[in-house]
């Protein structure tokens, strides 16, 4: 029954056709037989060859399903049940088959015969078995125990021959168990072996392995059973379409796996399984069939002479073109093979022993009559890993049929029925490969293809077109946003027209692009909605006229009753012979106008180019990786290597070589300073050292102006995450920085990047290794991603948890290369994938707060998806303008990237820099026309090889052979042999890059150039080097030392690890690896050699990494294009200032930082840190460029702030900034060995004067040349040309569009809209690390992406230093650092003794007090007249309308010591109790207590309310009930306790609930104390917030708006009150009323550190300076509380720190004079005398000014001092003065003039405190109402009880007119004028009578009202002695409810 002959009638045949269909059609139970004439006509000729030559493919890593699957009924474990076994052809349901009834008595146990015996293989294996002769021991599979084999005996002569033939129709048998023999049905035999089948009995089905004995004599599985029977039955077309509907009672079972048995015949393997375990490894995670267009791909096998397709393992739809079935599950149409596990397991190799997924791997050949795949089937993938079979996926379009609109993807596990058209089927014409020379490859359009029979290897079906066809299934939303609607979708006859046009117009060397072809579709719709109605009669017609215009490229096949039909009549033509191949169309469009259906199209490609493009474009790197291996190891290629084993004159090379290699002698080519005819002996070459050129090698490490600013953005971006308040990232807690750079898997790029870590410095800035160790450690901080990376993550991970209080930055630079998942990663291509995934994306990564994850990429979209796990807002992108600033050399470099080589094609210039090679591209299409089965890349390869070999002797032995070698192959090799020896070049050379993916590939060429080379007599001119990521590199002896002489470089063990390190060396680099991984390249590399990369490279980033290896900065002259390269010169260069200048908050920071950097003299100042001067001497030079900058004294003329910042970044002595690549000047790298000793390396530096003395010559930096393929060169040419250009391609292979149509990208879209474009309209595929990222982005994760070679690895080390120092300017404060204003003449008698502790109170009181406000913060207040008041001013004044922007007051940046006072930002374990709530402790943990007192002042009672937290309480003393505040617990004068301090603190806060330094743990050492926050009302809840455990004291709502001399004023009123309730309290408990303590301290909120001034020994120090400590506040505190006689003292303070103190010596350890800020004041004493509760400002030099009159002490100690911090929010700011009434649009700015107005006038009224602006407007505007005051210091204006600032060009004599007051002596002072602000009874007419003014002086007399006003005037009878007008009265500019004061002004008569 097994034999199978093709097509020719022989008896036997027939005989066996014929008994086949009646026995058939007797077991039946319809009696329709199947047509004989089907079985014996449809079936192609049997593969000759034995099966066993093939290679097998099946995978290892594969999964063994779960046993009780069940599909449709049937158990998942025997796929193979799932084929249609009824033979039926009518619609009625199969029937199950009808077993006969078991005998009584009989055993029926599954894996028993009837007799009872044991018949499984597991338990017979070790037994003796007898087995007759011509008898073999098969296994058969039962369905019902599918994990056993059972062992029967077969005769020999039933059974098919290893080619599946020969095998007698019928069965002989014996049972093994019982041994019974002679069965001679195989229905009867399944019976008797219990095989209980629902379907028909058959030997084919159900034998499926020869057992054989193993080596121990055991029986085990051995070869399939290779039954070839399958073959011979199929559809004939006319049968089908008899029965349309015979095929639907099939689809619910072959609409399953089934359908893989589509597949052509073939064996994957007859050997027994341990052959297989060779077989490489594919995994289905990493495919992407989506929903809608579900395929297969079959894959013909290679018996004998036949070739096996491109790739045989791939399953695959081409990466760009997968259809929209992204929101779910993609489903996929697997061969009947694929296992439908559960998810979630990982990946591990299956037993291939009886599992049924490998049993069914190493099947024969399918085995039913349907010999196809069913297009519409649906089986679910499992996300992870399955087996894939070596079959080529085709694809068919849904079609109508689909039933999946559902977005949820199917069930795994459940096939899904599904409808069939029938009769729709193809058969491939066999050898239509090798006849035609073509792979067809058809592309889905619209409608449903076919089935395919027969040679199915030879087509491709791709789905590349399908998704622009689908516009019907655009949502809404999409429509939406192209701005279009549903009425302007297409019909599908426009559909046809536009797709034709599209074809028409490629030219014959394009490729049809999915991109190219949407837009198209997506102007039509915008332009013409809708589109004309074309009827099906037109339609044919106007086809033929759109593709008319091609020239005969396209033809139009127009069928009516199926697809089907015209691509079978195409293929058919194609097949038929050479002599059609002259006029072959490239694209047949097969138009089915049907009645029934509509119409439906699909495109034939039969360009023999576009053809092999299509195909290998839809294969993934891997996958074409791995055919093209395939093909080497196979021997595919040998009969393309024998054609070019004959140069191109045809003489054999080999031959050629060795007659020339014997012609030298031993002679070889002079390597430099000679001609190429110039030959030595080798040993005399071998020996010659070019010169050294050391001033080539001082090059600084520099950090250019753009990477500041990037690394600036970095900052900014991670503190918006902390600013978030989302709790994300608290940087006020780390103190320190620590990082782990992870790079791709490349040897070269870990050396590269520890070297940048190195010659930055940043190791030595951040503090986390010493100079000496920086240099051996730092490798320690590259990590590659390889399999030993687990490891150090862990150890990683382990620092980051043991170090809370450091913030660790993990840098993913390159993060684009391998974003598999984890989950679908594998050994790819010997590579591991998704190990990215399994670092970047761990939980524990993921969770750590301390950790902020930076992904560098130049390559960023695959990051920019819609499941992106980086949110938008922190992505930071490399500034727009291309041109980093060089801010040293003259000569300045300029980026020169992508977009540039793009532009650069509209030059015009003879050579261009970006160049297609098209006589290369010629030789190549000869050659793909000739090996149609080879991969493109292979003959590209081998032709390229030849190009530089027969270069190489073209230029030395054959000339001849010059015109066979393209222009491009010559120029460049000739450049290379001849660069050495050319004038001045000191015998260095260029680099040239060649780009060779494959290694296999890599290293064929490696070898076969180097062996070239060295007979050549070349071995001395240049290096061959294999590139590879996974090596080291490699360089022959030789060259080594070439280096190492230029680099003067003694250190034996020196050997280049980098690229850079080849800088200048001649050598040709063979660059391999699937993706170029961010390597920097010399600048020597002059080009690069892209002629492999092709429509391989289809997506953006694929192409453009390609490019990116030639990007680099080149000299400004050199972009060709002027108007563009100079235009953004000049923005740049004042951008370069500007960001320069930003600079200036960042300075040095005092600790960390390389002490060396500081100390060494010169060589810090310029610009060489000590650090690295191991380095100084193994750097490389330069042939191309001379030294541009050797470390020029310019460095010092950097602007300042740009040099304060960069000082620490060492700007080392090293090679250009990371990856900053050839960022100017550097050319050259520094070697990653160990250094020579830092004292011989120093000793080796060339003077001083000789490395700064040269002016060098900057050479000129060119673009590299770059020479690609057509397909690669016409898609960067795309910006100028007409085609798509690369950024429209999809942006990488792990993505995929998200909409079939959406907008065009245009060439401007960069950086964030790029973002949000890829954002919107792509989504991770399956097998993307982000495909299931969590839905909200990861908030500690930031991107920084750049175009390749920019010097993003500068920035991002910059970053991490600008990160540290913000860190410790966290840890840093900004401190006020002005003088005191001096007094002119210090003449005071009095002298304290220098060293007393303390002050005698005795001595105190004979100090003069000092009434002038010194401080700083008075400068712009008015002096107060002493008889000591210096004659002239020296200020220049302002006037009035100068006054708005108060200058910047001075500050110095100090470092916060351990008793600072802090912010809401700090939190440390020691304070957190202090400042933050417990968890249990809720606010309502507060009591509110209301406190009433009454105030002489006011007048009235005074409420203030108490929040007092719970811990706090025992301060206070509550009524015996509990609830009512009584007062608050004061300590007595005899109190003795170190720990105590007896003061109670108020702080006055208002606006700086965040930023007021109101935590003072620190500064109390922890001390037990009183600490009180005074605020407003309507700010409590704030400052509740922020200090739940602060006491907080409230202002009634009245004092809302008021300044701080209300807070001041309740502050000593409460005090007053309530020292006198505890005098009471304490009274009853026989304590005396003066022991209670009296003193409280007021302090601002913005006191910071406190110093004590020790006055230094004269023999220290020359000048008498003295020292500061930092003290704490509890320290400074004690001191003056223990001070003796402290009772007598009205108030005590220190004085305000300032820089220049150290320098004076303190001549006075304790002053009398002003005290402010923070105030030790004795409420008892001062009782009397209050703070004006009305003032903004000066309300404490008013106040100190009545404290001194009224003859009581104060006291300065002058030992301490205070530093208060600049904070710029906050605080008593000025009110924004705005009217009252905003009816102006844009309020102009109003001055303070306009503050007063007349009574009753229509001037604008303001919203602001009458007081504010009385204050405001004396403070601008006393000029004009005291002209004879201004600028006169002998005659002040007279203030009597008051002190105002009347401005600081206006002097003022302070008079108390209380009784007994101390005053002034006033005899014979003359008053410019009399201030009289609100008086009160005290003043009377008679004291006014006293004082004498000047002639013309003028009076202010300001009162509370207007009838208030004129009593003073009268009670103090001012008219006697003044004028007043009617005109001089004036009020403040507030409305009548706003109450403003009055003023009225007179002269003096």
């Amino acid at each position: 029954m097994g034999n199978s002959y093709a097509g020719q009638l022989k008896s036997a045949r027939f005989e066996e056709a014929l008994h086949n269909s009646i026995e058939a059609s007797l077991r039946s139970s319809n009696g329709d037989p199947q047509p004989i004439f089907t079985q014996l006509y449809l079936d192609p000729e049997p593969y000759p060859g034995n099966m066993e030559d093939m290679k097998p493919k099946a995978d290892l890593h594969r999964r063994e399903p779960p046993s009780q699957e069940l599909m449709n009924g049937h158990s998942s474990n025997d796929l193979e049940e799932l084929e249609d076994d009824d033979d039926s052809d009518s619609s009625s349901p199969p029937l199950p088959y009808l077993q006969t009834p078991v005998p009584d008595g009989c055993c029926t146990l599954d894996g028993f015969c009837q007799a009872g015996k044991d018949l499984r293989l597991v338990s017979m294996a070790t037994e003796p078995i007898e087995v007759p002769a011509g008898f073999e021991l098969v296994g058969a599979k039962s369905p019902s125990v599918p994990e056993h084999i059972l062992v029967c005996a077969v005769d020999r002569r039933f059974l098919p021959d290893e080619n599946g033939k020969n095998a007698l129709l019928g069965f002989s048998g014996n049972c093994v168990g019982c041994g019974e023999k002679g069965f001679r049905y195989f229905t009867e035999f399944s019976n008797h072996i219990n095989l209980k089948l629902s379907t028909q009995p058959k030997k084919q089905k159900h034998l499926k392995y020869y057992l054989v004995k193993s080596s121990q004599g055991a029986l085990c599985k051995g070869p399939l059973i290779c039954w070839k029977d399958c073959k011979s039955r199929q559809f004939s077309s006319s049968a089908s379409t008899s029965k349309p509907s015979s095929s639907s009672s099939l689809s619910s079972k072959e609409n399953g796996g089934t359908s893989g048995h589509s597949s052509s015949p073939f064996s994957l393997s007859d050997s027994p399984p341990t052959r297989v375990t060779q077989a490489s490894s594919v995994f289905f995670g990493s495919q992407d069939l989506s929903r809608d267009c579900s395929f297969l791909k079959p894959l013909a096998s290679t018996p004998g002479n036949k070739t096996l397709p491109i790739v045989p393992t791939a399953l695959r739809v081409n990466g760009p073109t997968n259809g929209l079935g992204v929101d779910g599950r993609p489903p996929l149409l697997s061969p009947s093979q694929v296992s439908l596990g559960p998810q979630g397991q990982g990946y591990r190799t299956a037993d291939l022993g009886d599992s049924p997924v490998s049993s069914a791997m190493n099947s024969g050949p399918p085995k039913k009559r349907h010999r196809s795949w069913h297009p519409n089937s649906l089986v679910p993938v499992p996300p992870t890993a399955i087996p894939v079979p070596a079959i080529r996926p085709i694809v068919c379009s849904p079609g109508s049929v689909l039933g999946v609109s559902s977005p949820q993807a199917p069930v795994p596990g459940v096939i899904q029925p599904q409808p069939v058209n029938a009769g729709d089927t193809v058969i491939v014409p066999d050898n239509l490969l090798s006849s035609s020379g073509v792979r067809p490859v058809i592309l889905i359009g619209h409608g449903t293809l076919p089935y395919f029979y027969g040679n199915v290897g030879d087509i491709v079906v791709s789905p590349l077109l399908v998704s622009c066809y689908k516009s019907s299934q655009l949502t809404e939303k999409t429509l939406e946003t192209l701005g279009l609607n549903s009425s302007q979708l297409l019909c599908v006859e426009t559909m046809i027209l536009l797709t034709l046009q599209y074809l028409a117009r490629l030219g014959s060397e394009q490729i049809p692009l999915r991109e190219e072809l949407e837009q198209i579709v997506l102007k039509a719709m915008l332009c013409c909605p809708g589109g004309p109605a074309i009827s099906p009669t037109q339609l044919p017609w106007l086809a033929r006229l759109e593709a008319s215009v091609s020239g005969g490229s396209v033809q139009v096949v127009v069928t009516h009753s199926s697809l089907g039909e015209g691509i079978s009549e195409s293929l058919r033509s194609l097949s038929e012979g050479p002599h059609h191949q002259q006029c072959l169309p490239t694209y047949v469009v097969i138009i089915c106008a049907s009645k029934m259906t509509g119409n439906e199209f699909c495109v034939l490609v039969l360009g023999k180019y576009q053809a092999r493009a299509l195909a290998e474009g839809m294969l993934t790197t891997n996958e074409f990786l791995k055919e093209i291996s395939y093909e080497l190891i196979t021997g595919k290629v040998s009969i393309l290597a024998s054609h070019f084993k004959t140069t191109s004159l045809g003489d054999n090379l080999d031959k050629q070589l060795v007659r020339y290699q014997r012609r030298r002698k031993g002679q070889v080519i002079q390597p430099f300073q000679g001609d190429v005819t110039d030959y030595i002996h080798s040993q005399e070459a071998a020996s010659m050292s070019p010169p050294s050129d050391r001033e080539l090698l001082t090059k600084v490490f520099q950090i250019y102006p753009t990477q500041l600013s990037v690394a600036r953005s970095l900052l900014s971006q991670v503190c918006s995450i902390a600013d978030s308040g989302t709790q994300n990232l608290d940087l006020g807690r780390f103190c320190k920085v620590d990082f782990l750079v992870l790079v791709p898997p490349s040897h070269i790029l870990v050396h590269q990047t520890a070297q940048r870590i190195r010659q930055s410095g940043v190791l030595v800035d951040l503090g986390i290794e010493d100079a000496s160790s920086a240099y051996q450690k730092s490798d320690k901080y590259v990590v590659r991603l390889d399999g030993d990376v687990h490891a150090k993550m862990e150890a990683f991970m382990r620092k980051v948890k043991q170090n809370p209080y450091t913030l660790f930055v993990l840098i993913h630079d390159n993060s684009h290369v391998d974003l598999t998942s984890a989950l679908s990663g594998s050994v790819c291509h010997g590579e591991l994938q998704g190990l990215a995934d399994r670092v970047v994306n761990c939980q524990e990564v993921l969770d750590a707060m301390n950790l902020l994850v930076l992904q560098v990429s130049c390559f960023p979209y695959t990051l920019q998806t819609r499941q992106s796990r980086i949110s938008t807002h922190n992505e930071v992108h490399w500034p727009s303008k291309e041109s980093l600033q060089g801010v040293q050399s003259p000569s300045d470099l300029l980026y020169f990237g992508l977009r540039d080589y793009s532009r650069s094609l509209q030059w015009g210039v003879a050579s261009p820099i970006l160049r297609c090679d098209d006589a290369f591209e010629k030789m190549v299409h000869t050659l793909l026309e000739r090996h149609p089965h080879l991969h493109s890349m292979v003959i590209r390869s081998y032709l390229l090889i030849q190009q530089y070999t027969e270069a190489m002797m073209a230029l030395t032995s054959s000339p001849s052979l010059r015109d066979h070698i393209t222009p491009e192959t010559l120029a460049m090799v000739e450049d290379l042999i001849n660069a050495p020896s050319r004038e001045g070049s000191q015998g260095r050379g260029h680099m040239l890059l060649v780009r060779v993916p494959s290694l296999q590939l890599a290293m064929l060429a490696r070898e076969r150039l180097e062996d070239v080379r060295d007979k050549l007599g070349l071995q001395l001119c240049f290096a061959v080097l294999l590139g590879s990521p996974a090596t080291e590199l490699s360089l022959h002896r030789n060259f080594t030392n070439r280096l190492k002489a230029w680099r003067g470089c003694e250190n034996e063990d020196w050997v280049p690890h980098t690229y850079e390190d080849l800088e200048g060396l001649p050598c040709i680099v063979i660059l391999t690896g699937k993706d170029p991984l961010g390597e920097t390249f010399p600048r020597s590399l002059k080009y690069s050699d892209l002629r492999l990369i092709d429509s391989s490279y289809l997506t953006r980033t694929a192409l453009e990494q390609e490019v990116g290896l030639a990007c680099t900065y080149v000299s400004m002259g050199v972009a060709q294009d002027p108007k563009k390269a100079m235009a953004p010169r000049e923005s740049e260069g004042e951008k370069a200032t500007t960001s320069l200048n930003e600079g200036d908050e960042l300075e040095r920071p005092q600790s960390n930082g390389s002490a060396a950097t500081r100390a060494s003299g010169s060589l810090a100042e310029n610009g060489v840190s000590s650090s690295d001067v191991a380095d100084s001497f193994q750097k490389p030079s330069t042939s191309s460029c001379p030294p541009e900058g050797a470390v020029t004294s310019d460095v010092g003329t950097v602007t300042q702030g740009f040099k304060q910042e960069c000082d620490s970044l060492g700007s080392q002595l090293s090679s250009n900034s990371s990856k900053q690549s050839k960022a100017p000047p550097s050319l050259c790298s520094s070697s990653s060995s160990s250094a020579p000793s830092p004292s011989s390396s120093s000793t080796q530096r060339p003077s001083q004067s000789t490395q700064y003395g040269r002016e060098p010559k900057p050479a000129r930096v060119s673009p590299r040349t770059v020479i690609m393929s057509r397909a690669a060169y016409n898609l960067l040419a795309g910006e100028s040309g007409s085609q798509l250009s690369s950024f429209s391609l999809l942006p990488h292979a792990d993505v995929a569009w998200s909409s079939p149509l959406r907008p065009l990208i245009t060439p401007n879209l960069q950086g964030a809209d790029q973002s949000m474009y890829y954002r919107q309209w792509t989504v991770a595929r399956q097998h993307h690390a982000d495909y299931e990222a969590p839905p909200v982005p990861h908030p500690r994760r930031l991107l920084l992406s750049g175009p390749p070679q920019v010097g993003k690895t500068g920035a991002y080390l910059q970053f991490l230093r600008i990160l540290f120092r913000m860190l410790i300017r966290l840890l840093e404060v900004d401190v006020y650092d002005e003088e005191e204003s001096e007094e002119e003449e210090e003449t005071s008698e009095v002298t304290t003794p220098i060293n007393t502790q303390w002050p005698d109170i005795e001595e105190v009181r004979k100090l003069p007090f000092d009434p002038n406000p010194r401080d700083p913060k008075f400068r712009k207040a008015s002096p107060v007249y002493t008889e000591k008041m210096p004659k002239c001013l020296k200020a220049d004044f302002k006037q009035e309308g100068e006054m708005q922007t108060p200058a910047k007051r001075e500050t110095k940046s100090i470092r916060l010591s351990r008793f600072a006072a802090h912010n809401a930002f700090h939190h440390c374990e020691q304070c957190h109790h202090y400042c933050e709530a417990g968890p249990a402790t809720q606010l309502s943990e507060c009591t509110f207590h209301a406190f009433t007192f009454c105030s002489s002042m006011l007048g009235e009672e005074v409420q203030l309310q108490f929040v007092i937290p719970k811990a706090k309480e025992q301060h206070f003393v509550f009524s015996q009930q509990g609830s009512h505040l009584e007062s608050m617990r004061l300590p007595l004068f005899s109190t003795k306790d170190p720990a105590l301090l007896k003061s109670p603190i108020f702080t006055p806060t208002t606006g700086r609930q965040e930023h007021g330094l109101l935590n003072i743990f620190h500064a109390m050492e922890g001390a037990t104390h009183l600490h009180i926050l005074v605020v407003k009302q309507f700010e409590m809840p704030q400052y509740r917030k922020y200090w739940p455990n602060h006491i907080l004291l409230v202002l009634p709502a009245m004092f809302n708006n008021a300044g701080v001399g209300a807070a001041r004023f309740l502050i000593k009123e409460l005090s007053y009150h309530n020292l006198e309730l505890e005098r009471n309290r304490l009274e009853e408990q026989g304590v005396k009323r003066q022991d209670v303590w009296p003193f409280i301290v007021m302090m601002d909120d913005s006191c910071v550190l406190w110093n004590s001034h020790q006055p230094a020994d004269c023999s220290e120090t020359s000048d008498d300076g003295s020292t500061y400590t930092n003290v704490s506040l509890k320290m400074v505190l004690q001191h003056m509380e223990t001070t003796p006689k402290i009772s007598l003292y009205a108030m005590c303070g220190t004085r305000k720190w300032s820089s220049g103190l150290a320098r004076k010596s303190t001549s006075q350890l304790y002053s009398r004079c002003h005290l402010h800020d923070f105030v030790m004041l004795n409420v008892d004493l001062t009782q009397n005398v209050q703070y004006d509760l009305n003032r903004y400002s000066c309300e404490e030099v008013d106040f100190n000014l009545r404290v001194n009159s009224s003859g009581l002490l104060l006291c300065r100690f002058n030992c301490f001092s205070l530093m208060k911090k600049h904070i710029p929010v906050g605080g008593n700011k000025d009110f924004l003065v705005k009217p009252k009434l905003m009816e102006i649009e844009n309020p102009a700015l109003i001055s303070p003039s306009q503050y007063v107005c007349a009574p009753d006038s229509e001037q604008t009224l303001l919203d602001a405190p009458a007081q504010f602006l009385l204050e405001r407007f004396l403070q601008s505007c006393s000029h004009r109402l005291f002209p004879k005051a201004v600028q006169n210091r002998n005659n002040p204006v007279l203030s009597i009880d008051s002190y105002l600032n009347i401005s600081p060009e206006i002097s003022v004599c302070y008079i108390n007119s209380r009784p007994h007051s101390t005053n002034l002596n006033h005899q014979g002072l003359l008053f410019s004028g009399l201030l009289l602000y609100l008086c009160d009874s005290f003043v009377v007419s008679g004291l006014l009578k006293k004082f004498r003014f000047l002639k013309g002086a003028t009076l202010c007399v300001i009162s509370q009202d207007r009838s208030s006003l004129r009593q003073t005037i009268v009670r103090l009878e001012l008219e006697d002695e003044w004028q007043f007008r009617l005109r001089d009265e004036f009020q403040t500019a507030n409305c009548s409810e706003d109450r403003p004061l009055f003023f009225l002004t007179g002269r003096h008569v």
